[in-house]
């Protein structure tokens, strides 16, 4: 059987001759856990991501088709091994063996996770290649037993779950027009409704939960139409908030307010005029570097280091089909509050979100709801879940180019998670309401969908 990058033509119906080795295989370099260093290795992908590809939903996707699939693999090793305790997310098939190999478990996490990113990022395959042989010595193409008994059908089931699941939709927004709905903020890549951001996402198929809208939160301040939420106090509140704490030069904002919000922004795609300037790992990309830490300190299971991803990857990426329904699949598609403070309070404000070259950043989609918000809501779950507390001392980094601190360090996930919510007020892209209805998403969406799918064998 074909292996490596071939397992991708394979599963088409298609053959690859494998070229004969001419060359001494290194000796691998097993440094650190597997799943960890896969995650790393995801990471630098995000970062390289622009355009579509880098959009939350389509990154949070990536990574739970990899980490779910690398769980899954794992979890074949110990059934296989009779010392499976969690259930596995799709399956956990035995398979033929004449007593454990070597590196076994290694080999599954490795080349399941080579063969699922080689399937999403066809475009970065030179990097791809370079960490695989790296870490193992030998090209991905090196033929593996390991590949037939078992990598292939964790890979074909993975391949086949998220075919046609809705992620590849081209369908475009359209504008309601009305005062309150969202429409492009004028800045830089925002100009047209074609602009707006993956507006069907709330549609893709989910990994874990039954349907986009599930864990749906109520329309803000249950406002059944734009005219009456823009006449309700409530409204007018939300709008004051993020005048006064998320403009440029906001003087209600404390020095630790602005520190933290360009420290969780982490929305800088690669710069399509100068290849060599990488984009920052995105805001799922910046949790999972939050794991990688955490799980460095406390993790030494390979198991264990398997399922935390797992849960992680899922919950984010079901947490980003629950906010894309909130945003455009709603009755109040909102318009951010650039735009609101624009409508006739004040047509100089802008907020404190700025690209690379200090023009005014806004996302290209609704403001209801957060999905930073989400994000950090489901990751706080599962990692209160998976530890069983909510207290940890851990710490936190950036790679946003305008935050003035590289970490920050924690007591608790939801200290964290309440930080990275606010922080979308102080930047001025986010009102307090869509902070707090993202955490409360993301905790739905993990501790009511994921949290159960992996749990214990029996439960």
């Amino acid at each position: 059987m074909a292996l490596g990058a071939g397992l991708a033509l394979l599963a088409a119906g298609s053959t690859l001759v494998l070229p004969a080795q001419t060359a001494a295989a290194a000796a691998p370099k097993y440094d650190g856990d597997p799943t960890q260093y896969w995650n790393g290795v995801l990471l630098e992908m995000f970062r390289q991501a622009g355009g579509s590809q880098g959009s939350p939903g389509q990154l949070a996707r990536s990574a739970a088709m990899m980490n779910a699939a690398i769980y899954d693999g794992e979890s074949s090793y110990q059934n296989t091994f009779y010392t499976m305790k969690y259930k596995p997310y799709l399956s956990a098939p035995k398979y033929p063996n004449l007593g454990q190999g070597p590196d076994e478990e290694e080999r599954i996490i490795g080349r399941t996770a080579y063969n699922i990113l080689h399937h999403l990022y066809p475009n970065q395959t030179a990097y791809l290649d370079k960490m695989f042989l790296d870490r193992f010595g030998t090209p991905p193409t090196q033929f593996d037993i390991i590949d037939t008994e078992i990598v292939s059908t964790i890979y074909n089931n993975m391949i086949k779950a998220r075919t046609n699941d809705g992620s590849e939709s081209q369908r475009l927004y359209n504008l309601e027009n009305v005062p309150g709905a969202w429409r492009p903020t004028g800045e830089s890549g925002c100009t047209l409704s074609s602009d707006a951001v993956t507006p069907r996402w709330g549609e893709v198929k989910p990994f874990t939960m039954s349907s986009g809208s599930e864990y749906r939160p109520t329309t803000p301040g249950s406002f059944a139409d734009y005219a009456t939420l823009l006449a309700s106090p409530a409204y007018a509140y939300q709008v004051e908030q993020v005048r006064l704490l998320g403009g440029r030069g906001a003087t209600q904002r404390t020095t630790e307010q602005t520190a933290i919000a360009t420290f969780w922004a982490n929305d800088l795609g690669p710069d399509a005029g100068d290849p060599s300037i990488k984009g920052t790992f995105k805001p799922p990309g910046q949790l999972l570097d939050a794991t990688i830490r955490i799980a460095k300190a406390r993790i030494t299971n390979k198991y264990e280091n398997a399922r935390l991803f797992a849960l992680v990857s899922l919950a984010m990426a079901d947490s980003a089909i629950g906010e894309w329904d909130v945003k455009y699949l709603t009755r109040i598609d909102l318009w951010r509050p650039v735009s609101a403070i624009h409508n006739g309070i004040d047509s100089s404000w802008q907020p404190l979100s700025a690209a690379r070259d200090g023009s005014p950043l806004t996302p290209c989609f609704p403001a209801w709801a957060s999905g930073h918000a989400a994000f950090a809501g489901a990751w706080a779950a599962v990692m209160k879940g998976y530890f069983g507390s909510d207290t940890m001392n851990f710490t936190v980094s950036t790679e946003d180019p305008a935050s003035p601190q590289k970490t920050r360090t924690f007591t608790s996930f939801s200290q964290a998670a309440q930080e990275d919510a606010d922080s979308r007020v102080y930047l001025g892209v986010h009102y307090p309401w869509d902070a707090s209805d993202g955490l409360k998403l993301g905790d739905d969406v993990a501790t009511r969908a994921v949290l159960p799918r992996l749990g214990p064998v029996g439960s």
